[in-house]
């Protein structure tokens, strides 16, 4: 469900972009996250952080974009995402001892703490390099190739951080077998 959360209103940008123009997609994404913050509310009864972070990103300068005209803001929204993703995990660890990644991990790797630090920061650099990333294409390419690599560029990138990641941290990976008993009459 998170992963569709996620995509949901890039898929949406991505589509209304390709229809109309990047104006239009700009209001899809906020419409479609705003929309995704109201539905978690009331049906979910709780909203993601990252979603509100990520709704409140999109709707000032995806507002800004509108209001002036200009795809400079909405080119930017990625960027200032990945920043703060960052920024909220270096912050987190260094200032109250708390590493955000083995909060979210925790259930499925259970590596000593030395690597919890180091995959902290492999992922506060990940971000880092996506927010450079995206300025890079944002400003050096066409405003269609931004879009492409919005969706399919930056999903790829993603999944194959998260790939080798798993990869590398096999070893640690949390048994999910609940009951390794046989059943009577096995």
């Amino acid at each position: 469900m998170k992963i569709f959360f996620d995509l949901l209103p890039v898929i949406l940008f991505f589509v209304g972009y390709k229809l109309f123009d990047i104006y239009i997609a700009t209001a899809v994404a906020i419409g479609t996250t705003i929309a995704l913050i109201i539905w978690s509310k009331f049906v979910l009864k709780h909203v993601d952080k990252m979603l509100m972070v990520n709704g409140a990103i999109v709707s000032v300068l995806g507002g800004i974009t509108l209001l002036l005209h200009d795809k400079t803001y909405i080119m930017w929204k990625p960027t200032v995402l990945y920043w703060i993703g960052a920024l909220v995990l270096f912050i987190s660890n260094q200032f109250f001892q708390k590493n955000l990644i083995q909060q979210m991990m925790q259930k499925v790797l259970n590596p000593p703490p030395m690597i919890w630090k180091k995959l902290n920061w492999v992922w506060i650099l990940f971000l880092v390099f996506l927010g450079i990333i995206n300025l890079y294409v944002a400003m050096q390419f066409t405003e269609n190739a931004w879009v492409n690599f919005k969706l399919f560029g930056v999903t790829t990138l993603m999944f194959a951080f998260m790939i080798a990641q798993t990869l590398i941290l096999k070893d640690y990976l949390v048994n999910q077998s609940h009951d390794e008993t046989p059943k009577d009459g096995d």
